[in-house]
C-alpha cells in the first residue's frame, strides 16, 4: 500500500509532469472507483492542471478550481503512459485498470497520460471528483500530517493520551489520528524506536514519547528524501530496500542480527525483531496474546 513517502513522492513527480498541462478527458475503466457525481467526471475535460498534492494518502490533482482526488488504497497505483492508446479502454473484463487521464499533445507529438491501476480481486481504490477536497468526509476527518509543522511533540503526546490502552501500533495507523502512515511504516518506527507494536499509548513515559515522535519523524522525513525525485515505477523498489524490517520475515535484523519474526491477522501482518523491540520475547502470532509462553 502506497503510505505517505510514496504519495508524497508520486504528488512530486506528477506535478512536474502534470502541471500547466490541459486534461483532454477522463476514461473510467471501473466504475465502481468513482465515489461521486457531482460535479461529474467530465467537469475535469478541458482543465488546465495547477498543482498536485496530498492530503495524508490522498492524491489531489488541482485542475482549473476541480479537483481530482484519489486514493490508492492497498494494490493501487499510478503509470505514466508516454503515448495513450487512441481508443478509450472497455469497462469491466480483468484488465487492473481503473482510470486514465489523457492529457493534450506534447511537445512531440505525444498524448501523454496516466493510468490509475489497482492489482487483485478486491478492489479499494477511490476517485473523486470535487471543487473541495476538505468536504470529502474521508480526507476531513483526517488527523494531522506527522511531517507537517503542527505537528509538534505536545500534540504528539496529547494524541497518545487520548488513545488510552490501544496499543501503538494501532494508533500510529488510524488515520483519522495521525494521517499517512500505514502498515509499513508503522513497523519501521517502532523498529526505530525500540518498541513493541503491542506496548498500549497510556504506558509510554515522557522519554519514550520523546523517542517515538523522533522516530516517527525521523523515518518519514529520510524515506520522503530518498523518494522525491524518483519516478512513479521506481517508488515500490525504492520502498522495499530500505526496510529493515517490514516485509522482512525470517531475515536478520540489520541492527542487531536477530531473526525478524512476524505476527499474522486476518488481512494483514506486521514484522518486528524481538531483541530490538520485545526484549528478546517472540510475539505471539494472534491479535489478542503478549508474548508465547
Amino acid at each position: 500500500m502506497p503510505e505517505l513517502p510514496e504519495v508524497h513522492a508520486l504528488a512530486h513527480d506528477l506535478d512536474q509532469r502534470l502541471r500547466d498541462r490541459p486534461i483532454t478527458r477522463i476514461d473510467l475503466a471501473a466504475f465502481s472507483a468513482l465515489k461521486t457525481f457531482d460535479p461529474p467526471l467530465h467537469a475535469l475535460h478541458g482543465t488546465l492542471v495547477e498543482s498536485v498534492t496530498r492530503h495524508g494518502k490522498f492524491l489531489d490533482i488541482n485542475a482549473s478550481g476541480v479537483h481530482l482526488v484519489i486514493h490508492l488504497a492497498r494494490a493501487g497505483w499510478i503509470r505514466w503512459r508516454e503515448e495513450v492508446p487512441a481508443l478509450p479502454p472497455k469497462p469491466g473484463g480483468k484488465s487492473p485498470l481503473a482510470a486514465r487521464v489523457v492529457l493534450d499533445e506534447d511537445e512531440a507529438g505525444h498524448t501523454n497520460g496516466l493510468d490509475v491501476t489497482e492489482a487483485g480481486t478486491k478492489k479499494s481504490l477511490a476517485i473523486y471528483v470535487t471543487h473541495d477536497p476538505l468536504t470529502l468526509e474521508n480526507i476531513a476527518r483526517l488527523g494531522p500530517d506527522p511531517l507537517g509543522v503542527d505537528f509538534t511533540l505536545e500534540l504528539f503526546a496529547e494524541i497518545l493520551a487520548g488513545a488510552g490502552r490501544s496499543q501503538i501500533k494501532g494508533v500510529l495507523r488510524h488515520q483519522g489520528t495521525i494521517a499517512g502512515i500505514g502498515n509499513a511504516y508503522s513497523d519501521e518506527i517502532l523498529h526505530a524506536a525500540k518498541m513493541s507494536p503491542f506496548k498500549p499509548a497510556s504506558s509510554l513515559e515522557d522519554a519514550d514519547i520523546a523517542h517515538l515522535y523522533s522516530a516517527v519523524r525521523d523515518t518519514l522525513t529520510e524515506a520522503v528524501e530518498r523518494s522525491t525525485g524518483l519516478a512513479a515505477s521506481e517508488l515500490k523498489g525504492e520502498k522495499k530496500s530500505h526496510m529493515a524490517v517490514h516485509g522482512r520475515t525470517g531475515e536478520k535484523c540489520p541492527v542487531c542480527g536477530d531473526v525478524v519474526r512476524e505476527v499474522s491477522f486476518a488481512d494483514s501482518s506486521l514484522q518486528y525483531c524481538p531483541t530490538c523491540q520485545t526484549g528478546g520475547k517472540p510475539l505471539a502470532d494472534r491479535r489478542t496474546s503478549k508474548f508465547l509462553k
